[in-house]
C-alpha cells in the first residue's frame, strides 16, 4: 500500500511538473524580454546618466539599428551614438530615469524622464541656461537580445518652450509611478 501511494503520488507530482512545448516556449519568451528589459535599461542609465558613450557598440546595438526621427531615419551604431550624444553634451546636471519598462515579444516600452540645465549646443540651438524636465516614451524593437530600432514619443513644444523659455503655458510631465 505504501509503495502504491508513493507511485501515485510521484505520477502526480511528475505529471504536474511537465511542461508541455507551448509553455516552454512562454516560458523561454517571458525570460528573453526580462533579460532585454535588463540590458537596455542599463545601457540607457549607463549612456545618458553617467555620459558613458562607449555602450553604444556592437555587443548591445544591432549594426544596423534605426532611430526612427520626425527628420528621418537614423541608422547605424555610429549615426546612434551620434544623435544621443546631444542630450550628453547639451545638458549638465543631467538627470535621467526609466519610470517604467515593459515588453512583449521582441517590442519594449519604456517611460522615461530627462532633466538637466541646457549649458551646450542641443541639435542646433545654442546654450540657453534653461532648465529641462521632459518625460516620454519609446517602442523599442529587440534582435537576438540587442537594440534594433528605437521610436521616441514626447512633447516637442514643450522641450523647445523649456529650453528656449518662451511664453505661454510649458507642459511639464510630473507623473508618478503607483507603487
Amino acid at each position: 500500500m505504501k509503495n502504491l501511494l508513493f507511485l501515485v503520488l510521484s505520477i502526480i507530482l511528475i505529471s504536474c511538473s511537465s511542461v508541455t512545448k507551448d509553455e516552454k516556449n512562454i516560458i523561454d519568451a517571458n525570460a528573453q524580454t526580462e533579460k532585454d528589459i535588463e540590458m537596455y535599461t542599463k545601457v540607457w542609465d549607463t549612456f545618458i546618466q553617467d555620459g558613458d558613450t562607449s555602450v553604444v557598440n556592437e555587443e548591445n546595438f544591432t549594426t544596423d539599428v534605426v532611430i526612427i526621427t520626425d527628420q528621418g531615419d537614423i541608422v547605424g551604431i555610429d549615426a546612434t551614438k551620434a544623435y544621443y550624444e546631444n542630450y550628453i553634451t547639451a545638458f549638465s546636471d543631467r538627470d535621467w530615469k526609466i519610470i517604467d519598462a515593459f515588453g512583449q515579444g521582441d517590442k519594449l516600452i519604456k517611460h522615461w524622464n530627462f532633466k538637466g540645465k541646457h549649458t551646450g549646443e542641443f541639435f542646433g540651438i545654442p546654450a540657453t541656461g534653461n532648465y529641462l524636465d521632459l518625460s516620454g516614451t519609446t517602442i523599442v524593437t529587440m534582435k537576438d537580445g540587442k537594440i534594433a530600432k528605437e521610436h521616441d514619443f514626447f512633447n516637442m513644444k514643450s522641450l523647445l518652450d523649456q529650453i528656449n523659455n518662451s511664453s505661454g503655458d510649458i507642459t511639464i510631465d510630473e507623473y508618478q509611478p503607483i507603487n
